[in-house]
């Protein structure tokens, strides 16, 4: 009887005889890598590169370092100052705004002078723009003014060599001039100052003739208007017969009280008459008739407190209409004599401001001659030429292989 032995027991030889022989599987082997060469789309990568790059970045940098002229930089810093009120001010109080004080910044008028054509003409008159910065046109054709440029020409060239910054939160100025020479870059500067300080000043004579101009225009307008409320007044007083209606109705009133105490006594006697006479007696026709005089005297003075009779001179009017038409007469008057009186106030306060300089333009940076040339700035130039240069290519490398794989 065979025993078979356990398969833990089993010798590699019967391992090998009991199960089929199974080979491992083996991997396909690849072709070894070619080289990398250089296609047609590289080399046209390349030469896009050299044209659109490389030349014209080389163009540019042997322009400023061996074409382009030196320049130089004038530096000044300014401001408009205005004086605040006076005393003379500060007692009128809100009367100050009937000078013609203006609202709009100095700052602002002035910035947008310095970069005005009425600038730039008057200094080329005076320092002769064109000559200076026309004279480099033939070796320096890119930084320098063409000859025979117009004044549209010059204001464009202006804001390359006149650089402006204004703060409006402080009121501050600061202003660079560039030149050929450090000399002419400090002339043109003080010009630039000079001609401001001048307007400045028109600005300042304009406010002061406009201040007084209006401030007499109110003063005649105010006497006008006085003059035409004493007239209506005085031909109401001699129209009516009544210089004042108040002080004539008191005196009425006088009147009236009078014949009211008359007509007491009057009526007294008679009842004293009544008990120690008859009715025939004349004392008592005397009294009674007395008594109706009072009477219709006091009727009639009435009467002509609400209506001023023909008989006393007068026109037929009320006294109420009368008294109506007075009062607003009188008002009209006291508010013409209050309009007058703030009209010459305003007056003086316009010929004292008339008197000193409002407004004057401050310089607190004098205009500066420079030592060493800073323009044109070649680093900042060769750097965004670059800059810009790559951007363009890389943008038209990235568009042409977009089209080629979609097509």
């Amino acid at each position: 009887m065979n025993v078979i032995p356990p398969k833990d027991s089993a010798t590699p030889e019967q391992v090998a005889t009991a199960s089929p022989s199974v080979e491992p599987m083996k991997r396909p082997e690849r072709p070894p890598a070619r080289a990398a060469k250089l296609r047609r789309r590289h080399y046209g990568l390349m030469i896009s590169f050299l044209l659109i790059v490389v030349i014209p970045l080389s163009v540019v940098v042997f322009y400023l370092l061996a074409v382009a002229k030196d320049q130089y930089g004038s530096f000044t810093g300014f401001t408009v100052r205005q004086e605040e009120g006076g005393s003379a001010s500060s007692l009128l109080g809100g009367l100050a705004s009937l000078t013609g004080a203006t609202g709009s910044s100095d700052g602002d008028i002035l910035y947008k002078f310095i970069l005005s054509q009425a600038l730039i003409q008057e200094v080329d008159d005076n320092i002769g723009l064109r000559e200076h910065y026309g004279a480099f046109w033939q070796e320096d054709p890119i930084f320098a003014l063409k000859p025979g440029a117009s004044i549209e020409d010059m204001e464009q060239y202006w804001s390359r060599v006149v650089r402006v910054a204004y703060d409006q939160s402080s009121g501050l100025t600061e202003m660079r001039v560039q030149a050929f020479t450090p000399e002419k870059a400090r002339e043109v500067a003080t010009e630039i100052l000079r001609l401001s300080q001048d307007m400045i000043n028109a600005l300042n004579e304009q406010a002061r003739e406009d201040a007084m101009r209006y401030a007499r225009s109110d003063l005649e307008e105010a006497v006008a208007r006085l003059k035409a409320s004493r007239e209506g007044l005085t031909k109401f007083r001699s129209s009516n017969q009544i210089v004042d209606p108040e002080s004539d109705i008191q005196g009425r009133m006088g009147v009236m009280n009078n014949l009211q105490q008359q007509l007491a006594q009057a009526l007294i006697d008679l009842d004293l008459l009544a008990g120690t006479s008859s009715e025939s007696d004349p004392r008592t026709r005397q009294a009674e008739r007395l008594i109706e005089v009072i009477r219709a005297r006091i009727t009639s003075e009435r009467e002509q407190l609400s209506s001023t009779g023909t008989q006393d001179g007068g026109t037929g009017d009320d006294y109420p209409r009368l008294i109506a038409e007075y009062e607003g007469l009188v008002v009209d008057r006291e508010f013409a004599e209050e309009n007058y009186r703030a009209a010459l106030a305003a007056l003086d306060l316009a010929r004292a401001n008339a008197q000193r300089q409002s407004r004057y333009l401050a310089t607190y940076i004098a205009p500066t001659q420079a030592q060493t040339s800073e323009y044109p700035r070649h680093g900042v130039i060769i750097g965004m030429t670059t800059l810009f240069l790559l951007l363009g290519w890389s943008i038209m490398a990235l568009v042409y292989y977009s089209v080629r794989d979609r097509s």
